[in-house]
């Protein structure tokens, strides 16, 4: 009996410490602790049934949610600090960014007009070759012709002049403002870099464009070259435009450089230094002059429609060409020149059909031994004049005044040949036989 008392005591026990026995959610897990729906306990024991589990987690969804929300709430707040510290280091940084700029373009006006730049002292500058604006504007402030080149550079941006700046030399004064020191520049007329080129009667293309790169005021020889056989000065000049014949000649303004003394800029553009030969010679045709045998003063236009109407102006410049490369003095000219229209007028059966001129026969080179290496062997000239009938396709070279006057007004002779020894004396015949004695006598 006292053994079933035992028993049942331990039972007695075993249920008092289940009852005992709770599951304590602590307040430490949640921000807010969820209250108690209609006074339930708080406690889950192994006893509770499904319906207080499903209030306890309901619970614990609402309490992350709270959460969540305050989490929120707090992010918003500071978001909102956050865009107040912003927009005030923003206003901050617009005042002094204001500021800089309003400095630096009054600077720059105060520049623009040479405000602060009173002194009026004159600097010799140089604009190098193939100048763009910022080389230009370096060269300007590091001569203290101005003292913001970025501000220079924004103006002639502006100004469109940004594009039109050539090399040179040049005295500039120093309290000069930036529009003022823009056309300046542009103007060639101030450069003081310049050289003086005398072209001699009779050299051609080559031996031109040779000697003004020699003197230093050719910048590209090649270019020269090119021009001289283009029809890019056609529309401006007539005397151009009238010849037909381009495709068949080495330099279509051979004749045309008129030889005289010229000054020129140093490193000159070849389309500039071609216009100052073009100008002159045009100037040449419609100038008064006093010619021999005119009983008052006369044009070349006029001296060809009198005396020469059967021949356009080029034919005569081809002439004048060879009477320039032959003669041996002013007078010879006059003669050759005769003896030329005596042969190109001449009935076929005199045999004179051929020219046959020396300087004719290399050209556009002068002798053989000018030839390049490689070709001087097989070179044969389209102008050579002992295999062409009549008057070669161009010019030979670049006559002066007394060869274009002679042209015009030749000799009256019957002769057809002609010869010179070497101390330059002429000899003229009217036949070959006659020819013959005087070359067995001049040699």
């Amino acid at each position: 009996m006292s053994e079933d008392n035992n028993i049942q005591n331990l039972e007695e026990k075993r249920r008092q410490k289940a009852k005992n026995f709770t599951l304590n959610i602590h307040g430490d897990i949640l921000d807010e602790p969820a209250e108690p729906a209609n006074n339930e306990p708080q406690e889950l024991n192994s006893y509770s049934g499904e319906d207080v589990k499903a209030q306890m987690a309901k619970d614990s969804k609402q309490a992350l949610k709270k959460k969540k929300k305050l989490d929120k709430k707090l992010a918003k707040a500071k978001n909102k600090r956050n865009r107040r510290v912003f927009r005030l280091i923003w206003a901050v940084s617009v005042l002094i960014v204001g500021a800089m700029a309003g400095m630096f373009f009054v600077a720059g006006i105060d520049d623009m007009l040479a405000i602060n730049r009173t002194e009026n002292k004159s600097v010799k500058i140089e604009i190098p070759a193939n100048p763009n604006l910022d080389t230009v504007a370096t060269v300007l402030e590091k001569n203290n012709i101005i003292e913001d080149k970025n501000y220079f550079k924004m103006f002639a941006k502006f100004t469109k002049a940004d594009d039109d700046f050539t090399q040179g030399t040049y005295e500039i004064k120093t309290n000069m403002d930036y529009e003022a020191i823009i056309n300046f520049l542009l103007s060639s007329v101030n450069r003081t870099d310049t050289v003086k080129v005398t072209i001699p009667e009779g050299r051609n293309v080559l031996e031109i464009a040779k000697l003004l790169k020699e003197k230093g005021a050719l910048a590209d020889e090649g270019k020269f070259l090119e021009l001289c056989n283009s029809n890019q000065f056609d529309d401006e000049y007539s005397f151009l435009k009238d010849i037909k014949n381009t495709d068949d000649r080495y330099y279509k303004l051979e004749g045309y450089l008129y030889p005289d003394t010229y000054t020129f800029y140093k490193n000159e553009d070849a389309e500039n230094v071609i216009y100052r030969f073009l100008n002159n010679y045009d100037t040449r045709l419609t100038e008064k002059q006093d010619v021999s045998g005119y009983d008052k003063v006369t044009t070349i236009e006029e001296m060809l429609k009198k005396n020469r109407s059967n021949y356009t102006l080029d034919q005569v410049m081809i002439v004048a060409s060879i009477i320039q490369s032959e003669a041996a003095d002013t007078d010879d000219m006059y003669y050759i020149s005769s003896i030329i229209y005596n042969r190109l007028n001449a009935d076929e059966d005199m045999g004179v059909q051929y020219l046959g001129l020396d300087s004719t026969k290399f050209y556009p080179y002068r002798t053989q031994a000018d030839v390049p290496d490689d070709a001087r062997d097989t070179f044969e000239s389209s102008y050579d004049t002992y295999t062409k009938e009549g008057l070669p396709a161009g010019e030979i070279c670049n006559p002066g005044m007394n060869a274009i006057i002679a042209a015009l007004n030749p000799k009256d002779t019957n002769y057809y040949f002609f010869c010179h020894d070497k101390d330059g004396n002429a000899y003229y015949a009217s036949t070959i036989y006659e020819h013959n004695e005087n070359l067995a006598n001049i040699e």
